[in-house]
């Protein structure tokens, strides 16, 4: 297979967003794709639909997060630091999530100082598969991802994709609840709060089925995949000096918090994992902790991100006095059930 490089203006038509104040967005339904990198670049629901641009479209942001590219499969809004990218061929959801991709890559071109405006993502380059008339070989890309990527994913990602999951909750009623009533914990009551490990993390490999979470704000943490030889070997900070394995891998069924970086963000890990010393697993102390309870607490927990950022880190030794408010049964003590009962009467949880 040739590939060949096409400025991107000759496989698209490039337009420019529209920005939106807080106070000019009216709430409803429409998507608003800001300059992030998360969420597929939805950043608010909107009603607001004088600029809407029609599904079936690619965006990609040219500041802040710059060069994040989303597939955007139903009508939306976007701000004014997001380019949107119509096809000039037909594309297709496979073609998408292909091109995307390749314009990810091109995120190490750009940053704060050098934006990927307008004009210059039109004199922009991607490498795409030519077909024999020398053109971008669109039946290939769609056979490739189709065949070789989409089978490969795992179930739930699958389900998402072919938009067949589980839409259905688990309990059918709708619950309900006054903050007003909740209590005020100590995080070091309701946790038992660890410190992560690596300065320097291992080098990852393809097949490594070992988690390494990092101070990141998507992917569940995940950085990197690494195997049990790979962690062993690494030192904490790549010198010489090591540490032993139970120094280095951590427990499944906890959550991690990043400290440092992409401060406050929370995630459930299932799984056993090794992580950098940016982030901070916590155990709940009087209780097994599950998916849904942690999905609660996670969200919880993100809501004090804006209490910390890189000049104040959430470091263990200042997590402990944090406080966080939970419901509570008569007796005062967290209601680990409502927890739990609340996120599976919620739609979708069924596919968590």
């Amino acid at each position: 297979m040739q590939w060949q490089y096409f400025r991107l203006d000759k496989i698209f038509t490039i337009k420019k967003g529209k920005r939106l104040t807080k106070a000019d967005m009216i709430d409803g339904n429409i998507n608003y794709i800001g300059a992030t990198d998360s969420n597929n670049g939805i950043t608010a629901k909107i009603s607001n639909d004088k600029y809407i641009h029609p599904a079936n479209i690619i965006t990609v942001s040219y500041n802040g997060s710059v060069a994040e590219a989303f597939y955007q499969n139903k009508p939306f809004w976007a701000t004014d630091d997001v380019n949107v990218l119509y096809p000039k061929f037909t594309l297709t959801p496979n073609i998408a999530m292909f091109l995307c991709t390749i314009i990810y890559k091109e995120k190490y071109r750009f940053n704060y100082g050098r934006k990927w405006k307008q004009e210059i993502m039109q004199k922009s380059q991607i490498k795409l598969p030519i077909n024999d008339t020398q053109n971008p070989d669109w039946q290939w890309i769609e056979n490739y991802v189709k065949n070789n990527l989409v089978p490969k994913l795992p179930q739930k990602a699958k389900a998402v994709w072919n938009n067949n999951f589980d839409k259905e909750n688990f309990l059918d009623k709708k619950l309900s609840f006054n903050t007003e009533i909740w209590k005020w914990f100590r995080y070091d009551e309701i946790f038992d709060i660890q410190k992560g490990f690596y300065n320097k993390k291992p080098d990852a490999i393809e097949n490594g089925n070992i988690p390494f979470i990092g101070a990141t704000d998507s992917n569940n943490g995940i950085t990197s995949f690494h195997d049990y030889t790979t962690i062993e070997l690494a030192s904490k900070t790549g010198d010489t000096k090591n540490a032993p394995m139970s120094n280095k891998m951590f427990k499944p069924n906890c959550i991690t918090v990043s400290n440092n970086g992409s401060v406050g963000f929370a995630f459930y890990q299932p799984k056993e994992f090794t992580c950098t010393h940016d982030v901070n697993p916590l155990y709940l102390k009087n209780k097994e902790l599950n998916v849904y309870i942690a999905m609660f607490l996670c969200t919880l927990i993100e809501k004090e991100k804006y209490r910390w950022a890189y000049g104040r880190k959430w470091r263990p030794v200042r997590m402990p006095k944090s406080l966080i408010k939970l419901p509570v049964t008569s007796d005062d003590t967290p209601d680990w059930q409502f927890m739990e009962n609340y996120i599976k009467s919620l739609p979708y949880s069924k596919s968590i």
